[in-house]
């Protein structure tokens, strides 16, 4: 039986053939056209605000109140320098690159992460989008890079400000909403229950057809028909092996899930890898959480955080380059903000967001940099300011999307997909 796709592939074809375009001639066609190589993008959300001072720009000349316990250590590319705790990622730094001058000015959880995810600064503190997630705007400028699979996925659940806002539901996250190194892992709604077979659910598919018109009589503000493109494409992956197997991490050799780490930070890293080799546009992680260091910094960092943080990306960033995929997939890892430089009276560093590091791999930007530089004690850029909209735009500019696209919200104000930012020079050449 012809799924959708390939109906409407038919269809196409068909109708192409009676413009006087036969099969043959459009096979030959887009045999003709140039190779385009889809991008797609891997964010490792670090929830909380990761301490820059202590992974990617230590200050080992500062007061003990300021540098802390860790030392430096150098990396394979000469004169750079990143924190003793991430080993694995020292060893292949000519395939990774730091900005360590990123900043903005909102200390507040849900108003960071708003800003740093969507380019937006929230003018109140909330609990949801009001501006697309980078992860929507994704979906909707670009879509899958595989119409069997999703644009935009969150792992393993659902990410806090990860939502489309004022685009619609159709380009909300597909979710698994369970944990990939767990071995009861099982993605949610990709499988037919038991009691349902599959000329059922065909039905069920004419009957939403069928209740379209009536529906739209009753839609006033687009709600719906964003919901029936998200339930329609839930329903393809249902019966698509592509997406079935896609999640299924588990395919993967146990020499090289070990490889990654048998936690849900280095599952969710492999399981991404998985889902954009497959044909998914954007994928944000959020796992391995717990870097809101307020108390216990260095004890939380050096005996879960880093370790796993270290060895889940270096392990996705060498993958990426032995599956000849580094230049198409781009990897990004930041938080909302950085930490406070000094330390506190709970041996913790509390919330920064005038300073922060990002880091970048692939896509196809230049590697083996330390970008920008903050002063003796951590506190804010000396060179090379990088604000949230220039972080965001290098993003967009690997996928080939113009930050300057302007959308229209509820009230049908014209809304750039940035307000400000230019890609980061450094890293686009």
């Amino acid at each position: 039986m012809l799924t959708l796709h390939s109906r409407r592939s038919f269809l196409q074809v068909g109708s192409l053939a009676l413009g006087g375009l036969t099969l043959p001639n459009l096979l030959r066609a887009r045999a003709e056209q140039p190779n385009v190589r889809k991008k797609s993008v891997i964010l490792i959300w670090q929830a909380g605000g990761p301490s820059h001072i202590d992974m990617y720009d230590l200050k080992p000349n500062a007061p003990t109140e300021v540098r802390g316990e860790f030392k430096p250590i150098s990396t394979n590319v000469p004169g750079i320098q990143i924190g003793e705790h991430l080993p694995n990622q020292a060893k292949i730094f000519d395939k990774l690159s730091v900005v360590r001058s990123a900043f903005h000015t909102n200390a507040g959880h849900g108003m960071g992460s708003q800003w740093m995810q969507t380019g937006y600064q929230a003018t109140i503190e909330v609990n949801d989008n009001i501006y697309p997630s980078t992860g929507s705007v994704a979906a909707k400028m670009k879509g899958p890079n595989d119409p069997g699979l999703p644009a935009y996925v969150n792992l393993p659940r659902q990410v806090p400000f990860g939502k489309a806002a004022y685009l619609g539901a159709s380009f909300n996250p597909f979710s698994p909403d369970s944990d990939p190194n767990q071995p009861s892992f099982q993605v949610k709604n990709l499988k037919l229950p038991g009691r349902v077979d599959a000329s059922r659910l065909d039905r069920r598919k004419q009957l939403l057809h069928d209740l379209d018109t009536i529906r739209r009589d009753i839609d006033t503000k687009g709600d719906l028909e964003g919901l029936d493109t998200f339930y329609r494409d839930g329903l393809e992956m249902v019966t698509n092996a592509k997406a079935q197997n896609a999640f299924d991490v588990n395919k993967e050799p146990v020499k090289l899930r070990d490889r990654y780490g048998r936690n849900d930070l280095g599952q969710s890293c492999l399981l991404a890898r998985r889902l954009v080799e497959a044909g998914v546009t954007f994928v944000t992680i959020q796992a391995g959480g717990g870097w809101d260091t307020h108390g216990n910094n260095f004890t939380e960092l050096k005996r879960r955080l880093l370790p796993q943080f270290d060895l889940g990306v270096a392990a996705l960033v060498e993958d990426l380059h032995e599956r000849g995929l580094a230049d198409d997939v781009l990897v990004m890892a930041m938080g909302e903000f950085g930490r406070t430089p000094k330390i506190n009276g709970q041996a913790g560093r509390d919330h920064w967001p005038g300073a922060m590091s990002i880091l970048y791999a692939g896509g196809g930007l230049k590697m083996g940099q330390a970008i920008g530089a903050t002063n003796a004690l951590a506190e804010y850029p000396t060179s090379k300011p990088y604000t949230p909209g220039c972080v965001l735009s290098t993003m967009y500019h690997v996928l080939g999307i113009d930050h300057k696209h302007a959308f229209y919200d509820q009230a049908q104000r014209p809304l750039p997909i940035l307000s400000e930012g230019e890609p980061i020079k450094e890293l686009v050449g």
